[in-house]
């Protein structure tokens, strides 16, 4: 049975605990798998997509086929692809309206106001999304990953996976215009994407969740190329009061319980007759789940339910935890969720449940997890673009600012960079 901890008591701890990456004796191995690509390039990654994937993959077969394309189509019924359509509206639409704020500017500048500085803004050229193929197969991470690339601009993006078996991961690339299929996972296809090989192209970003490995050779590459984030386990937080419905409270904590045996679902409550209530929701609902091992699993390890004496505790312990989802189920639930610092995602009132930002509503479900929220975004138009500074100077401004660029320059023993002043300075 999920626990019920009272705020400020010890059993805090297993709220609290949840750290980013724990996981370092893969580390070695992941380390491993990545030397080996990038020396033996295609002979190293089709060697493990072998060993690891028990998938055959040679570089005429490593690219996934129109007519793969076409059969994918053919396997998945026309309802299925007209909901992935509408999500696909959905996204798009939401972030096409953060490019809207990406505006190069320029503006005068210099003692005499006679220069100009600026920011340029620019899509990636190339992304590489990662989709994972493990114990879930998730056709909606394209969606959430492509699509705030398309609206970036982007220009070229491509996925890799190691599971093409789900044909409507396929039919989710191909509504979202991805060109490039490759059938490869693992620490092995991060490394291809980083550094390239003979038949793969490097990225100069790679996006997408994946398991322990991949995500510990997102962490390694990381400065070759960049990342998204470094994701760990699903995680939920809940803050309600006595408004909520302790039924739908709970259904909510098991849709994520139900991703893996590290998932997180918490409830931070300022109601004791909702926390009992809760509590047996819970145990009733896990019965009729078909992941129920998983989800009961998860609960042990991590699931709690916090009784807190007030709305002001209940925003303490959130912030603290900095969730990736944080459901706000109150009275006055925008109010508090304004009042909130630290999420991946915000999901405000009762209908407005975690599974909604997951398929459909338009933010993208890749977010910030194990409390790395405290400082990172949710994956969004920004992580595909890149800003560069303009800077413009005519000879009075800068003759202006001269001495104190030298002053400076010569204070940290650069001499060289006080030259190309002094020099300009004697024209």
């Amino acid at each position: 049975m999920i626990p019920v901890i009272k705020y400020g008591t010890d059993g805090m701890k297993r709220v609290y605990g949840r750290t980013q990456l724990g996981n370092s004796e893969y580390a070695g191995a992941v380390s491993d798998i990545i030397a080996a690509v990038r020396k033996d390039g295609d002979k190293a990654l089709f060697a493990y997509a072998e060993k690891f994937d028990k998938t055959h993959v040679t570089a005429d077969t490593l690219l996934v086929t129109e007519e793969e394309i076409k059969e994918a189509y053919a396997a998945v019924d026309e309802a299925l692809v007209g909901s992935i359509r509408r999500a696909k509206d959905n996204i798009l639409a939401y972030h096409a309206r953060q490019k809207d704020k990406f505006v190069n500017e320029f503006f005068k500048s210099g003692a005499h106001g006679k220069s100009t500085l600026g920011w340029i803004y620019r899509p990636l050229s190339r992304v590489g999304l990662y989709v994972p193929g493990g114990k879930a197969s998730y056709p909606s991470t394209v969606l959430m990953t492509a699509l705030p690339a398309v609206a970036a601009g982007v220009g070229e993006i491509v996925v890799a996976t190691p599971n093409i078996k789900n044909p409507l991961i396929l039919v989710a690339c191909a509504e979202c215009g991805v060109k490039k299929i490759y059938k490869v996972g693992g620490a092995q296809a991060i490394a291809a994407l980083a550094y390239g090989t003979e038949s793969i192209e490097r990225v100069d970003l790679i996006a997408g969740p994946g398991n322990v490995f991949v995500t510990l050779a997102k962490k390694q590459v990381f400065g070759d190329v960049a990342v998204d984030m470094i994701a760990g386990p699903s995680e939920i937080l809940v803050i309600a009061d006595d408004s909520a419905d302790a039924e739908l409270v709970a259904a909510d904590m098991l849709s994520q319980a139900e991703h893996d045996e590290l998932a997180a679902a918490i409830l931070v409550t300022t109601s004791e007759r909702l926390a009992r209530e809760v509590q047996k929701q819970i145990e009733e609902q896990t019965k009729l789940l078909p992941r129920r091992e998983i989800v009961e699993k998860s609960l042990a390890n991590n699931g709690a339910i916090v009784l807190c004496e007030d709305v002001d505790k209940a925003i303490e312990v959130a912030d603290k935890v900095a969730p990736e989802h944080l459901e706000v189920c109150t009275l006055n639930a925008h109010e508090v969720a304004m009042r909130l610092k630290n999420a991946g995602a915000i999901f405000v009132g009762g209908y407005s449940p975690e599974p909604l930002g997951d398929y459909f509503a338009g933010p993208s479900h890749v977010l910030p997890t194990s409390g790395s929220a405290r400082f990172s975004s949710v994956l969004n138009v920004d992580t595909f673009m890149k800003k560069t500074s303009y800077i413009a100077y005519d000879k009075e401004d800068l003759l202006a600012g001269a001495d104190d660029i030298i002053s400076i320059a010569q204070s940290e023993g650069f001499g060289a960079h006080a030259n190309t002043i002094i020099r300009r300075k004697s024209r």
